[in-house]
């Protein structure tokens, strides 16, 4: 190549000769807006960077994976999370010759939207606004509500795979093709199985609710009885039953090793998720949420600008923007100011 070769048009080179044929390649990336290229990113780093630089990506440090204010020190919060999936994710991806760098875009902002208090702070919202879910919240953080209402313009690649990162509630499906318009996009719907599955029984043995020898034998024979062992096994497993060569790619997981792990999601269901959402801190951390909803539905001024200055978005809309976007203990500190009475001479 030339010396007048950008540093980005060589990196797209070694996309175009490194990559499988299906892969994503940041040469073909489009955004909802047309931007000048950078002279040494590619499309895909330059989301990246703008999800990591993003004030939501920095929130997601005090927000809450399964448990609510952990006493611990090492129980995972959301950013934690956000970190394991795209590290499992970037693992698959590497080795089936996909664009890692969208795949770890996708999984740094997969999560942006998501609720203070994790899933009971997400069912909380969806009694104020009808249909709110966490990926479309994620979608909404990147398009519109980030940078002071301009949002990150991140590619259309990015952007899908964020939205559609989420699995159906019953059970893992074997194929996770087609979906998220990218086989990036679908190695960080089935890592970000992997990771929760795995590292939230983790924090509830941590926790002292369940212990390893609980699991059921199917999952041990298959998966294996140590974290890092359920790791490995499924993620090459995940490697070894995918193929992304075809023009009907796919990345799968074997059905022997799917079976398994949906024994192991029900079972983690059955044993932790439901007991935890029935725990009287979980059902304080919901009416936070809802008290916080209801004060800005007739307060609206309070909130701050950013999210409260926007035309054609009905207040309830507005107020769950808000809301969503707050950490576990800023929730926390805003109920105290509003309805907590304080001393007083």
């Amino acid at each position: 190549m030339g010396a007048d070769v950008s540093i980005r048009e060589r990196l797209e080179a070694r996309e175009r000769a490194w990559l499988t044929a299906r892969a994503s390649f940041s040469d073909a990336a489009t955004r909802p807006r047309a931007e000048e290229p950078s002279s040494v990113r590619t499309e895909f780093q330059r989301d990246r960077d703008r999800i990591v630089h993003s004030k939501a990506f920095r929130r997601l440090k005090h927000k809450t994976q399964v448990f609510v204010s952990p006493s611990g020190d090492h129980y995972r919060t959301r950013l934690t999370h956000t970190l394991e999936v795209t590290q499992i994710a970037r693992t698959i991806g590497r080795a089936l010759r996909l664009n890692e760098d969208l795949i770890e875009a996708i999984g740094l902002g997969h999560d942006l939207g998501h609720t203070p208090f994790g899933h009971a702070g997400e069912m909380a919202l969806a009694e104020f606004l009808p249909n709110f879910r966490h990926n479309e919240q994620s979608l909404r953080v990147v398009d519109v509500l980030e940078k002071d209402g301009q949002g990150l313009n991140l590619t259309n690649e990015v952007r899908f795979g964020i939205v559609h990162h989420s699995k159906p509630d019953d059970e893992l499906s074997r194929s996770f093709t087609g979906i998220s318009a990218s086989l990036e996009g679908e190695v960080v719907r089935l890592a970000d199985a992997v990771a929760y599955m795995n590292h939230d029984w983790d924090d509830a043995v941590r926790a002292g609710i369940v212990a390893n020898d609980d699991l059921p034998e199917r999952v041990v024979e298959q998966l294996g009885l140590t974290h890092a062992q359920r790791i490995d096994r499924l993620v090459t497993n995940v490697i070894s039953s995918s193929d992304v060569e075809d023009q009907h790619g796919v990345v799968q997981m074997s059905a022997e090793t799917l079976a398994a792990a949906n024994e192991m999601r029900a079972f983690l269901f059955e044993h932790v998720y439901y007991p935890l959402n029935r725990t009287p801190n979980t059902v304080k951390a919901q009416r936070v949420i809802a008290a916080l909803c209801a004060y800005y539905r007739e307060h609206i001024d309070e909130m701050p600008a950013e999210y409260r200055q926007r035309d054609g978005d009905p207040p309830d809309r507005l107020v769950a923007d808000y809301v969503a976007s707050m950490t576990d203990r800023f929730a926390i500190d805003r109920y105290r100011d509003l309805f907590v009475p304080e001393y007083w001479d």
